[in-house]
């Protein structure tokens, strides 16, 4: 099933009243999954990275490992914003189950 699709399934989508507001939590939320998936996948490349000795060309050093926090939290927002690996969609499936809960 489409990740989209299943989010659509909210009480507001389900009753055919999409409204502006309902839309716009729809995005916020999926903008939140995907902000916390690249959050999760940079701390996960974050320690993949931290065995690799930095004996290149460069000799490694303080800016170099600098740079590699800068580039592993890149990568991992790279990698929610391509598809990432299906947190994201949860993420947002919670929030909008959350918001429904509360009777917003």
């Amino acid at each position: 099933m489409n990740p989209v699709a299943s989010l659509q399934t909210s009480a507001a989508y389900a009753q055919g009243i999409a409204t502006p507001q309902a839309t716009a939590d729809l995005a916020k939320a999926q903008a939140q999954g995907r902000e916390f998936e690249g959050v999760f996948l940079a701390t996960m490349l974050n320690q993949m990275f931290s065995g690799l000795k930095t004996d290149g060309p460069f000799h490694g050093g303080h800016a170099e490992e600098q740079f590699r926090g800068i580039l592993v939290e890149e990568m991992g927002n790279s990698i929610a914003k391509a598809g990432g690996i299906g947190i994201a969609d949860a993420v947002a499936r919670e929030l909008i189950a959350i918001q429904e809960g509360n009777g917003r």
